[in-house]
């Protein structure tokens, strides 16, 4: 995960960092078997695990990963990923940040109090 902090035009500052879905571990068989009067090794691999692929329900457009931007009062996130958007320049960076959609943030009391400190 790349992480990259810049300020834009206006002086605000951004906290950027790409999001990339990971899969999901699923088990596909039941782990527990019945004992055998003779105990013998029953591995035929190393792991003993069925994986199947599946990911997290995400909203179109964001399944194959998003940057983030982030400032203390507002969430935004860009897909797909920008191949350049560690190297480039802090211009290039804003004109990602502001072709950015906006993203819902939690609103703990906490946070909200912070936000309303910031106009006051």
């Amino acid at each position: 995960m790349g992480y990259r902090v810049f300020r834009d035009s206006q002086g605000v500052e951004w906290q950027a960092w790409d999001v990339v879905p990971q899969l999901t571990e699923r088990r596909g068989v039941e782990r527990r078997v019945k004992r055998s009067p003779v105990e013998m090794e029953r591995r035929r691999a190393q792991e003993r695990r069925l994986l199947f692929g599946r990911r997290p329900l995400l909203t179109a457009g964001l399944d194959s990963g998003w940057l983030c931007f982030e400032t203390a009062v507002e969430k935004r996130r860009l897909a797909p990923i920008p191949g350049d958007w560690l190297r480039c320049p802090d211009s290039q960076l804003e004109c990602y940040c502001q072709a950015a959609q906006r993203a819902p943030r939690p609103s703990t009391a906490a946070e909200l109090n912070e936000i309303a400190n910031i106009y006051r």
